[in-house]
């Protein structure tokens, strides 16, 4: 295996201020812009869309040809996959009455794509103005992670195409149960701005904590 280019000095400090500095936009947001529980939640939800299209492209610059059969795979999985995640959202905390598919259903597995489509129509006809800031936000950090870390620091050459494929998943499950069970107990109190902020600050613990752990693993 391919020895790794240690995560410290610059690499990691401009990575992690990256992310740690984008996960402090919906501070912003609860504190002068009056985002509540649902915009919060939309918004992390969201950054599962961010995380498979760098996954994807992960894959492509590993293994062109294999990558994408791999990709075409992953498209439908993790798409189905962020889709239900999604709808879940949407009728818990926005619409009770969301639709899981509008029109006639797509062709066999392509109904999972249909569905993520669906979902995400949906989530945006929601989401405020002032959410497309901090979504783009989430891909210029994730970009960036690409370049130092994927490329410049030498993961493409440590990871396989399943592995790639894979990585998405733990993040995702603990990360959001995390969030959705706090987001439940926030509601549950009525949404209060300290419970608001509280909510934010245990997204970006768990977050920086997968981000140290998955990078500097890597390193070793």
């Amino acid at each position: 295996m391919p020895s790794g280019i240690s995560y410290s000095g610059s690499r990691r400090s401009l990575s992690l201020g990256l992310l740690i500095a984008v996960n402090f936009l919906p501070v912003l947001g609860v504190l002068f812009l009056n985002w509540d529980v649902a915009a919060l939640m939309v918004l992390y939800w969201s950054e599962n869309l961010v995380i498979g299209f760098y996954t994807i492209a992960k894959m492509l610059l590993k293994s062109p040809i294999g990558g994408l059969f791999s990709a075409l795979f992953f498209c439908v999985h993790y798409g189905g996959f962020c889709a239900v995640h999604g709808l879940f959202i949407l009728t818990m905390l926005i619409n009770p009455d969301a639709e899981m598919i509008t029109g006639d259903p797509w062709p066999l597995w392509l109904v999972f794509i249909q569905l993520l489509v669906s979902v995400v129509q949906q989530v945006l006809s929601y989401a405020p103005p002032d959410w497309l800031l901090a979504f783009f936000a989430l891909w210029v950090s994730h970009g960036a992670s690409l370049i130092l870390n994927y490329m410049r620091g030498g993961e493409r050459d440590r990871l396989s195409v399943g592995q790639l494929m894979a990585a998405p998943y733990a993040r995702i499950v603990v990360l959001h149960l995390a969030v959705l069970f706090g987001g439940i107990a926030v509601m549950a109190m009525g949404q209060p701005l300290g419970m608001l902020l509280v909510l934010v600050f245990l997204k970006i613990v768990v977050d920086v904590g997968f981000h140290l752990r998955e990078h500097w693993k890597l390193s070793q």
